[in-house]
């Protein structure tokens, strides 16, 4: 507690999670996952978090994740509410600058937040009740058994009642002190498990929401960057610098590591000046590579599969091709470094990482660095790197002027981070009706960890149940289960190749594992004469599952009579301690698939889709629901339209109008997401959870529309819809449609 104006509390937390150590099961994921890791490394410090009740009655929580549209701002607030019995409205969320001090509880990824925060920031909240009540009982001279928190306000006997700003001063202390609390029970929650509506909605939709770009940092001009015509191209050198430095509107022109940066008077201005540069570049890391040569050292790669004699098998061989890791906001950062310090605002989910790299490249103490965490229009892992705060960082350092970088969104598909290809091969052996093996072999070019989650296994190796291996297995291991009672079984990830820059796509790992699993499970069903639902039903680990399984069938009508070429698909999957599965429809008829779309690859199209989700238990049903949606989205993508197409060491795609993710034609007109009632009575994962399941679904179904199972995804990677940008210019020209007085 501190003596201040307001009353500050923190949570200390002595025990762990629920261990789990006792469940007989051959699957490492039911002893430890990898939300558990990320929990036990953010639990040292979780007692740093901070509830702060100010004299007008408002409460104020730093939170130390990034929100980028995934709505954890608004569950936060649903749990302090819960406890300091509060007007959610009335519970101001922010976001922590990056504090060292946290360590790993300022790592934001693996569908966490949620999952670690919702014992500690209720501890917090309900300390702060606590000091409240016994403030309030000190100073009506009544015992504090008789006072309570209601809807703002403390109250006490004899109609006494105030507003909890009226208690913060005296109930804060001028010591640290140890307290123990009574956390709500759940059957008296009346905040958690109701649906409630973004508290940044209202801003959002008007305007108000302030991302990075829309910070007035004083000084800070646009800048951008000339980049390589291939992946993580050197400049050799420019031959023409001087001449773009006196182009109209440009300050500077200085070289980075990758690339070369201008910086203008607009970003009008950068994007003539970046087209203006003639350079000279030194080959890429990715030099002359194609899908076909990656695909085929991927296939040399590939480890064995061997299955015990006398059995039947069921396989199949699954390619997965690269596909864009750009979120909706450009990859952006503001930065002023001058004068032995450094300011930094971005939105970042390795804040900590990131200030201590970016001290490191600019020679300064990591105390003379200050970064501030911006809200984010979305992320899927992309946010987890910090490649445009650095860049902004030496772009300031050199020129000794703040900086409003940004990236175009050319530079990102070529040259920001890319889910890495892959192929997957499964092969399931039975006898008879029994299933007696499952075994997977996943290859992928390496994904890159290098933003955090790498220091958390380290960290925790001697802990960790999976023996001395590197950080992508770990992770695998740790992310990746199987849910079906399938006998001995064994997956098995090799990654290669790390001249591509890669990175943890949301659900990283699992929605190619997923679908190649359940493609294959479909596969196994028929050729035992099998239905596929109850196929896995019967198979399913647990009741839960099940629960979540069938559900899906029942609001889905699974079976129910469809025109020929359209066909239903439904997969189970299961991570984070949650349940997930997906039916979806696809109409895959020559009149659907042939229907010209301006601009793009039509194909089939998914016209309904049921997304049934256990997560035990859901804090806000509302934002959960619209996780599932935009999972569905994504899986939708994956498996239909979204891939990068590699040639000669550079990717084709150069923004969103040629990067297919799921338009607005592909989007089933009919959606419906079913949460299960609490099952557990703690959170598990959800941010990522619907993507794996989605995916496969889509896949299953076209399986079964066509009768050809797919192996390679998406569907349509093999028709190339759009005449490819250049890459020299590396960005398109400006609009001229009325805008030149802008730029």
């Amino acid at each position: 507690m501190l003596a201040a104006p307001t009353l500050v509390t923190a949570a200390e937390l002595t025990a762990a999670p629920d261990a789990r150590a006792d469940v007989p099961s051959p699957e490492i994921t039911e002893l430890v996952d990898l939300n558990d890791v990320l929990t036990a490394a953010a639990l040292p410090t979780s007692g740093l978090v901070t509830v702060r009740v100010d004299e007008d009655g408002t409460v104020s929580f730093a939170l130390p994740r990034a929100e980028v549209g995934q709505g954890i701002t608004t569950s936060t607030a649903m749990l302090i509410a819960e406890e300091l019995d509060v007007p959610v409205a009335r519970v101001r969320v922010t976001l922590a600058d990056a504090r060292p001090e946290l360590l790993f509880n300022q790592l934001t990824g693996a569908s966490n937040t949620t999952f670690a925060t919702f014992t500690p920031i209720r501890v917090a909240a309900a300390l702060a009740g606590r000091r409240l009540r016994g403030a309030a009982a000190a100073g009506w001279g009544v015992p504090v058994s008789q006072v309570r928190l209601r809807a703002g306000a403390v109250v006490g006997p004899g109609g006494r009642s105030a507003g909890i700003g009226a208690f913060a001063k005296d109930a804060a202390a001028v010591r640290t002190e140890r307290a123990d609390v009574a956390l709500k029970p759940r059957g008296d929650f009346a905040v958690i498990g109701r649906p409630h509506g973004r508290v940044d909605a209202l801003a959002a939709v008007t305007g108000r929401k302030r991302f990075t770009m829309d910070l007035d940092v004083p000084g800070a001009l646009p800048t951008m960057v000339c980049r390589p015509p291939t992946i993580n191209g050197r400049v050799r050198s420019v031959a023409n610098a001087d001449e773009v430095r006196a182009m109209p509107g440009v300050t500077d022109v200085v070289e980075i590591p990758t690339g070369v940066a201008v910086r203008a008077a607009t970003f009008g201005r950068c994007v003539d000046a970046v087209r203006a540069l003639e350079v000279s570049w030194a080959p890429g890391t990715a030099e002359g590579k194609s899908d076909e040569s990656v695909r085929e050292s991927l296939r040399a790669a590939e480890p064995p599969i061997v299955l015990p004699p006398l059995t039947k098998s069921v396989e199949g061989r699954f390619t997965f091709h690269f596909r864009g890791n750009s979120a909706l906001e450009p990859n952006c950062a503001i930065a002023d470094v001058r004068d032995g310090r450094a300011e930094i605002w971005s939105s970042l989910k390795s804040p900590v990482v990131a200030r201590q790299t970016i001290a490191a490249a600019l020679g300064l103490p990591v105390g003379a660095v200050t970064v501030h965490v911006t809200e984010g229009g979305g992320s899927f892992g992309r946010k987890l790197f910090f490649d445009a705060a650095l860049e902004a960082a030496r772009i300031s350092q050199k020129t000794g002027k703040p900086v409003k970088l940004m990236w175009h969104r050319a530079d990102d598909s070529r040259q920001g981070r890319a889910h890495p290809m892959a192929t997957s091969r499964v092969r399931i052996g039975y006898v008879g009706n029994t299933v007696v093996g499952y075994q997977q072999r996943h290859t992928g070019v390496a994904t890159d960890l290098g933003h955090g989650l790498g220091e958390v296994f380290t960290a925790l190796a001697a802990q960790l149940p999976v023996g001395d291996i590197g950080f992508a297995q770990t992770f695998f291991h740790l992310s990746q289960s199987l849910p079906y009672d399938f006998g001995a079984n064994s997956r098995l990830l090799n990654e290669v190749d790390k001249g591509f820059n890669t990175g943890s796509m949301r659900n990283v790992y699992s929605p190619d594992v997923a679908c190649a699993r359940e493609l294959v499970v479909d596969r196994l069903a028929a050729a035992m004469g099998r239905d596929p639902m109850e196929f896995r039903r019967d198979f399913l680990r647990d009741e839960r599952s099940r629960a979540v399984l069938d559900k899906a069938a029942e609001v889905g009508g699974w079976g129910r009579e469809l025109p020929e070429g359209v066909a239903q698909g439904i997969a189970f999957h299961s991570e984070y301690h949650s349940r997930n599965a997906v039916l979806v429809e696809l109409d895959c008829r020559p009149e659907t698939v042939d229907r010209p779309i301006r601009d793009g690859v039509g194909g089939p199209r998914v016209t309904r889709a049921v997304v049934v989700v256990d997560v035990g238990l859901t804090v806000n049903p509302r934002g959960l629901e619209a996780q599932m949606l935009g999972c569905l989205m994504d899986g939708i993508a994956q498996t239909l339209t979204s891939s990068l197409h590699l040639r000669d060491g550079h990717f084709l795609e150069a923004s969103w109008d040629n990067y297919f993710y799921t338009r607005q034609w592909n989007t089933p007109p009919e959606v419906q997401v079913v949460v299960m009632p609490d099952t557990t009575g703690h959170p598990g994962g959800a941010g990522e959870l619907g993507v794996a399941a989605a995916m496969a679904a889509v896949a299953c179904a076209y399986g079964r529309a066509t009768g050809t199972m797919p192996t390679s995804f998406p569907i349509n990677h093999g028709t190339l819809s759009f005449e490819p940008k250049p890459t020299v210019p590396p960005v398109p020209a400006s609009p001229t449609d009325g805008l030149d007085g802008l730029r």
